[in-house]
């Protein structure tokens, strides 16, 4: 597919606005709009994935976002696992990387898939 231009990127967001009314569950596949707003689906997500990528979230974004969801303190979380508070503490500022142990733990502890802690 050739480069989509920022123009052309702009058109479709407001194009799918449009048609996301005319489109339900139930709209067949083969209609006009449905195809339509495939088509300019499209052309969002591969502009976005060029010009906004999202990058694989750090263990520290990991860590606090899970103790956020969870309402649970570092402090709570170290007795948990069984480590120091500091130690999340280093943990949750990216100071340190938790061992494959007690990655496991975190991972059990606060529901992170085993794969987003290790950056897969």
């Amino acid at each position: 597919m050739s480069k989509i231009t920022k123009e052309q990127y702009e058109f479709a967001l407001s194009r799918i606005e449009e048609l996301l009314p005319l489109v339900s569950d139930n709209t067949p596949t083969n209609d006009r709009h449905a195809i339509e707003l495939t088509m300019m689906s499209d052309v969002v997500i591969d502009y976005e994935k060029e010009h906004f990528p999202i990058g694989k979230p750090t263990v520290a974004q990991l860590i606090n976002l899970s103790l956020e969801e969870k309402k649970m303190s570092q402090k709570q979380l170290a007795a948990e696992i069984g480590v120091s508070a500091s130690r999340i503490s280093d943990f949750v500022s990216g100071r340190a990387e938790p061992t494959l142990k007690t990655a496991r733990r975190l991972c059990t502890t606060l529901g992170i898939s085993p794969a987003a802690m290790l950056g897969c």
